[in-house]
């Protein structure tokens, strides 16, 4: 397949996700964006800044370098999270989309500074753990260069953590909101709904019952692995 089809198909991918999220509630406005990488071609496609959802078009999809400086000539401007897009297929290698939102639960968690931990099935179905909330971004972090040290936070915390970015694939950003990411573009949509759900169950669950515990261990593998694990039997 030729680089241009290539580009081309990715940019309907990345369009096609862009538009779910707005659909999926995720996104009110214009907070939001999803990207692909293709590391053999070198390149990532991405949603172009402030571009509402009702008037974006798959042509109008960005399209970058791996380190993010413009490959088409009269190109809209990417959307301003684009460094920490960059950062996270840079550390990540397993992964291939990036999704950014400012959906209203994971949010919520992620102002509250608190790590998401798994108390129920659902939760463990597709985070194989507790969703980390990373630390403050400095006053010298954000005024030296905010959108890259975003990313250099998450991947941070994962490092710090030894957390492997398959099996958490998402993070809530303290005092920011939520980054997920996946093997596709959809899949990496699929996980910001996960997430936002998983997050507004665990508030109100909280809400319920002050001594609420964790999920026990066996349980989580159990559902985690019985999608995701080597001898997987989940689905058709």
């Amino acid at each position: 397949m030729s680089k241009e089809k290539i580009i081309k198909e990715m940019k309907q991918r990345v369009f096609e996700a862009n538009l779910t999220l707005p659909e999926l509630g995720l996104v009110k406005l214009t907070w939001g964006n999803v990207s692909e990488v293709n590391r053999e071609l070198g390149i990532i496609v991405i949603k172009p800044s402030g571009v509402s959802y009702q008037i974006m078009s798959a042509d109008q999809m960005v399209v970058t370098d791996l380190a993010g400086n413009l490959l088409e000539e009269n190109s809209l401007k990417p959307s301003s999270d684009l460094p920490t897009h960059v950062v996270l297929y840079r550390d990540f290698p397993e992964i291939s989309s990036v999704v950014h939102t400012h959906s209203t639960n994971a949010v919520m968690w992620a102002q509250a500074n608190k790590d998401l931990e798994a108390y129920g099935t659902t939760h463990a179905d597709s985070f194989y753990g507790p969703v980390p909330c990373t630390r403050q971004l400095t006053k010298d972090e954000v005024e030296e260069s905010y959108e890259e040290h975003t990313g250099d936070v998450i991947v941070e915390e994962f490092r710090t953590r030894n957390i492997n970015p398959l099996e958490v694939p998402g993070v809530l950003v303290s005092g920011h909101g939520p980054f997920t990411w996946g093997t596709t573009p959809m899949k990496a949509v699929e996980n910001s709904l996960i997430l936002d759900e998983i997050c507004l169950m665990a508030k109100e669950s909280e809400v319920i019952n002050k001594q609420l515990t964790k999920l026990p261990p066996y349980l989580l593998d159990k559902h985690y692995l019985r999608k995701h694990g080597s001898e997987a039997y989940y689905g058709q």
